[in-house]
């Protein structure tokens, strides 16, 4: 009998072409991760396929450091062997299941969910990175954090986010609210972290790209307002590259991850 599982990943988005399955994937073209963990799992399940859901479609090249999903799975197994099975399966491919837990009836990684966090990172110095290849934007002309920070304040709460919006993205409206948008700097990392109970396709890639051009002051501090009031892709700065972005937290009124995860 199989029984709905809920499961907490963490994955290195690089080598994938994003979280969503493709038609006709191949090694030599790329690997989803969802294509990954389906595959691990109808290793467990007989060879008959398992499908997923998982709490948000990370673009190629963005990594996860909790990502959740749901998949459906034989109720024999335990917490840990299921962990370790999927665990086995996915090798050399970079994403491990870091918690395996019976899902709570009627849980949806996605549709429960209350709030997502994102973090993205950019390295600002001149020589080119080492252990935060792939894992940072790098910018070698200096930022002014400050400057960013100050105007990053105007995109708090509600708003129509059109300006930071994919123009291929298929949401229904743009109407979103930002309940955090912090900006840290640690010697040359800038880290720009963005909360709200969903997104809109780029949009933290977006405004990310849209906030260097303040840091590099080519734009004015005002005119990320002016940006956001214009609602028009084309009155925004470009798109980020993925490599600096990291879904770091998905959260729900009823967390099935909330007992501290086995990393024994």
């Amino acid at each position: 009998m199989n029984e709905g599982w809920a499961l907490r990943l963490e994955y290195d988005g690089t080598p994938f072409i994003g979280w969503q399955a493709q038609r006709n994937e191949s090694d030599a073209d790329g690997r989803s991760v969802q294509s990954v963990l389906e595959a691990a799992c109808a290793q467990l399940n007989g060879g008959v396929a398992v499908a997923s859901i998982a709490a948000g479609r990370t673009d190629s090249g963005v990594h996860a450091e909790a990502q959740a999903a749901w998949v459906g799975l034989p109720s024999h197994f335990t917490p840990d062997t299921l962990r370790e099975g999927l665990n086995f399966h996915m090798k050399p491919h970079p994403v491990v299941v870091l918690q395996a837990v019976p899902a709570p009836p009627g849980w949806s990684p996605r549709f429960s969910a209350i709030s997502r966090a994102y973090r993205y990172r950019i390295l600002n110095r001149r020589a080119r990175p080492t252990l935060l290849l792939d894992r940072a934007w790098h910018v070698r002309p200096p930022l002014d954090a400050a400057a960013m920070r100050e105007a990053a304040a105007a995109l708090l709460g509600t708003h129509d986010f059109s300006t930071f919006r994919a123009t291929s993205c298929q949401a229904k409206s743009p109407i979103r609210t930002l309940d955090r948008l912090g900006l840290q700097q640690h010697g040359d990392l800038i880290e720009i972290t963005v909360e709200a109970r969903s997104f809109l396709h780029h949009q933290v890639r977006n405004i990310v790209g849209s906030l260097k051009l303040v840091g590099e002051n080519k734009w004015p501090i005002a005119r990320i307002a002016q940006a956001l009031a214009a609602r028009a892709r084309q009155a925004g700065g470009p798109t980020a590259p993925p490599e600096g972005l990291t879904l770091i937290r998905v959260e729900y009124e009823i967390d099935p991850f909330a007992t501290k995860p086995d990393i024994a």
